[in-house]
């Protein structure tokens, strides 16, 4: 069985498209155990994981933690207006068009090659109401109008790293203009020990929302390994009881945290302004090995 599988395996990276984009060398793997199935990777750090024949599946962790904010955002099959900032192959679009129907979405990806890549090896459903812009992702949620956004999803690394300009508060002083009254918003965060970023990220959404959570692998939150971290903000009340349940039956279990332990977890970290905002940590190499 381990042979068979490593063989599909080999094949399938025989298979691989690569091209040169903006953001690097963009690889397209094809998924050995799914047919119409493909990993998108940027100088091989995998971005986004996409099924064509089931574009409901969500293969990787952070993705599934994504896809349960959105499942939680508004009532099951309810459309939803929403705005993701870092394209990749697309996956939580593409998600959110197949278990929500005639939901408008706004994609805003600065890579314009990749942008052209993924349309072309990955068409989306022409039928899905999805938008996707190639500018800055900060200047691109500057043209959502006030109010219009049921969901914000920030998923934006240049270099394996998330822009300076994208973790503070005068970036989500943009993103709480876009959303509306009820509106929800998620980043995809990364960090490592001693999860400086991480905390600063938290403080930084405490210091714009009235509540945060965050969602994550233990180890990461122990600072024992670099991870990925999905931070969940709202004005009003957050799901934290059927998010707590969603993460805890993922395939790789996840924590909630949330309210005081949340707090203490930040370890008296600041806001960051635009002025003190640096990029997140590079992941060490070992990650992607």
């Amino acid at each position: 069985m381990g042979r068979a599988r490593n063989s599909r395996r080999r094949a399938a990276e025989a298979d691989a498209v690569a091209e040169s984009v903006d953001g690097g060398l963009a690889q397209l793997v094809p998924d050995p155990d799914r047919r119409r199935a493909w990993t998108l990777l940027i100088d091989g750090a995998p971005q986004s994981h996409v099924d064509l024949d089931d574009p409901a599946h969500l293969s990787f962790e952070y993705q599934r933690r994504l896809g349960h904010v959105v499942d939680l955002a508004a009532p099951p099959g309810r459309p939803l207006r929403a705005v993701h900032l870092g394209g990749g192959a697309c996956t939580l679009a593409r998600y959110i068009a197949a278990t929500r129907p005639r939901s408008t979405q706004q994609v805003v990806e600065r890579d314009t090659r990749l942008v052209e890549l993924v349309r072309s090896r990955l068409p989306l459903d022409p039928a899905a109401r999805i938008r996707v812009r190639s500018t800055d992702a900060r200047a691109g949620l500057a043209k959502i109008p006030d109010g219009w956004a049921d969901l914000v999803v920030t998923d934006v690394f240049s270099g394996a790293r998330t822009p300076a300009h994208l973790t503070s508060t005068e970036f989500l002083d943009e993103v709480r203009r876009a959303l509306s009254p009820t509106g929800v918003y998620a980043a995809n965060l990364a960090d490592g020990p001693p999860l400086a970023h991480l905390r600063g990220q938290i403080a930084t959404a405490a210091a714009r929302f009235a509540g945060v959570a965050l969602v994550a692998d233990p180890a990461v939150l122990r600072g024992k390994r670099f991870g990925n971290a999905v931070l969940v903000a709202a004005d009003g009340p957050l799901p934290i009881a059927e998010l707590t349940r969603r993460a805890a039956c993922d395939p790789h279990p996840g924590r909630v945290e949330h309210g005081r332990p949340l707090a203490d977890f930040t370890g008296g970290a600041v806001p960051v302004t635009d002025a003190a905002a640096v990029a997140s940590p590079a992941p060490p190499p070992s990650v992607f090995r």
